[in-house]
């Protein structure tokens, strides 16, 4: 049961803390630091950004140098120490711009500068840095404390990533109502203080379980064997690849040295047939013996299939990257929309606008555990597979859901600005309410799948840094958009009016037609990706579905066989 409490515990409690920051950054920018509107959701983006891109070097120190647990509890501290900072500034007036109303008198207000500016961001970045190198190694010390070659682990595993997933919600949904609702009413400064708070405990759970963990230890720098298939490859580029995979050096495609689908180990990697050209790597030179040759010149099987699969892996993950940016709307502009909405539940209780964030959340804490317990066991009887669905089906069927997300988002948007500029009416926030929905839908299929397709292709050394990547896609989602709001600025502005998102009133602004196409990408996207997944093959040795590796590894076999006459074995 460690496994479901690392999973639960540390997930939930450092979450809750860094999204009651992020979802209300653009407010505390906005009204407590002054800086625009534009500018403050740019914070926000790139601060979600930087989270999500150091989780590749808290990938890499954990599988090369520090070993998850170690990683985990050194950068949670400076995830802590951001916390308490930022609430240090929120709480002391000295560190703040003067009060001040950016709506009303936004040209007059002060925007933060120098060491205020300065204590803000780097409270803000401790925060980045320590989230982001821990975010991985939860997923995937968790998951380390399964036998992956085990078949009855494999199905409890895709049981893990649902029960992580379930996590998340529970942290984001307390995060969006408890926590938004405290830095509404209570000040910002309370809020980031309960962040903190929340944070610790977080690091009391991982440390209270530290003597039942199962510890891999680290392999050691995961880039140089990585930089010597190339090395070797670009060497021997002249060299004719043997017709016979056989005379690669290290090839285990045969009868006498079989390996079993679902190894994790390297060395037990079988050939493929994608990426040929690296194959080169494995050719031994003609007049010597293995010895004359350095790693940097004769590379195995095992180790050039090790970056098949790593470039293998690139496409797909570059097709979540707009699904992301769909997201980082979501935690900006999507708020700033129900800031100009009607607010009032009742005549003395208003809802927090990034409290909208919510409602997902409170749909997926029973939409999650009745994907676990009904559809994946339904699925399972139709499809034979552990997991019901693959990941990457999951994968494509929340790109699908998340194009309708912005559609509904564009609707809304044009509907709101035309009641208040021609009605002078004011939308109920819960108009915006179903864009929350659509995307917190599609995020269950995307986000669990994309991690679990990562964790379940990665090698014993590499869990960390492969699971960092699922993470880095939010990190380039988030920088595409303020990319995105920074070019749809300049290339809709004029000398007689600005961008469609250059004014800090959303009834002056154009966002609707930025949603509108967000939309068109996400959709483009999409078929993007249906063509990249039909593209990709999963190694046989790689292979979580018991049945599935058997047949791929039969396949594999008998193509080696008849790769030709000479291939025969005794």
């Amino acid at each position: 049961m460690i496994d479901f409490v690392i999973g639960f515990g540390l997930q939930a409690f450092e979450m809750m803390g860094i999204a009651a920051v992020g979802n209300n950054l653009i407010t505390y920018a906005l009204n407590d630091m002054h800086f625009p509107l534009s500018k403050s959701a740019n914070i926000v983006t790139n601060f979600v950004g930087t989270v999500f891109l150091l989780s590749l070097l808290g990938g890499f120190l954990s599988d090369s140098y520090l070993g998850s647990f170690w990683t985990m509890l050194i950068f949670g501290f400076v995830e802590l120490s951001g916390f308490i900072l930022l609430s240090v500034q929120a709480h002391l007036p000295q560190l703040r711009p003067p009060s001040c109303d950016m709506v009303s008198d936004g040209v007059d207000c002060v925007e933060a500068k120098g060491y205020k500016a300065l204590i803000f961001f780097l409270a803000l970045y401790l925060v980045a840095l320590g989230s982001g190198c821990l975010k991985p190694n939860i997923i995937s010390h968790g998951a380390d404390q399964f036998k992956k070659e085990d078949p009855k682990q494999s199905k409890k595993l895709s049981t893990y990533f649902n029960v992580a997933y379930f996590a998340f919600c529970i942290g984001e949904l307390i995060a969006l109502t408890v926590l938004v609702w405290v830095q509404t009413h209570s000040g910002m400064d309370v809020g980031f203080g309960v962040s903190a708070a929340a944070m610790a405990v977080g690091l009391i759970c991982l440390i209270s379980g530290s003597f039942s963990y199962r510890n891999k230890p680290p392999k050691g720098s995961i880039f140089t064997p990585f930089a010597q298939v190339f090395v070797a490859a670009i060497t021997k580029r002249k060299q004719i690849s043997p017709s016979n995979v056989q005379m690669l050096h290290g090839c285990h495609n045969n009868l006498l040295s079989h390996v079993p689908a679902t190894s994790t180990d390297a060395s037990n990697l079988l050939h493929t047939e994608k990426f040929r050209f690296l194959d080169k790597a494995c050719i031994r030179v003609q007049d010597g013996s293995d010895e004359s040759e350095s790693t940097w010149r004769l590379c195995t099987v095992a180790q050039v299939e090790q970056v098949k699969i790593l470039i293998s892996v690139i496409p797909i993950f570059s097709c979540t990257i707009i699904f992301n940016t769909i997201l980082a709307q979501l935690q900006t502009f999507s708020v700033q929309q129900g800031s100009a909405m009607n607010t009032r539940i009742t005549k003395s209780f208003k809802i927090p606008p990034a409290s909208l964030q919510s409602i997902p959340y409170i749909m997926l804490i029973f939409v999650v555990p009745l994907y676990e317990t009904a559809f994946v066991p339904f699925a399972r009887r139709i499809t034979g597979k552990d997991s019901g669905i693959t990941p990457l089906q999951r994968v494509g069927a929340g790109l699908f859901i998340a194009t309708f997300s912005m559609v509904s988002a564009a609707v809304i948007e044009r509907k709101r600005r035309t009641s208040a500029l021609d009605y002078q009416e004011t939308l109920s926030i819960f108009w915006i309410a179903p864009q929350f929905l659509i995307f917190g839908l599609s995020e269950m299929f995307t986000a669990v799948g994309l991690i679990e397709f990562f964790y379940k292709q990665s090698l014993e050394g590499m869990q960390s840094f492969l699971t960092a990547m699922t993470y880095c896609s939010y990190s380039f989602g988030f920088y595409l958009s303020s990319l995105l709001v920074s070019l749809v600025n300049k290339i809709t502005s004029s000398s007689s009016s600005g961008g469609w998102l250059s004014d800090n009133d959303l009834n002056k602004d154009k966002l609707d037609l930025f949603y509108w196409l967000l939309a068109v990408l996400s959709l483009i996207n999409f078929f993007n990706y249906l063509f990249w997944s039909k593209w990709y093959s999963y190694n046989p040795s790689l292979s979580h579905d018991h049945s599935l590796g058997q047949d791929i590894e039969s396949q594999n076999f008998n193509s080696s066989k008849r790769v030709g006459p000479e291939n025969t074995i005794s």
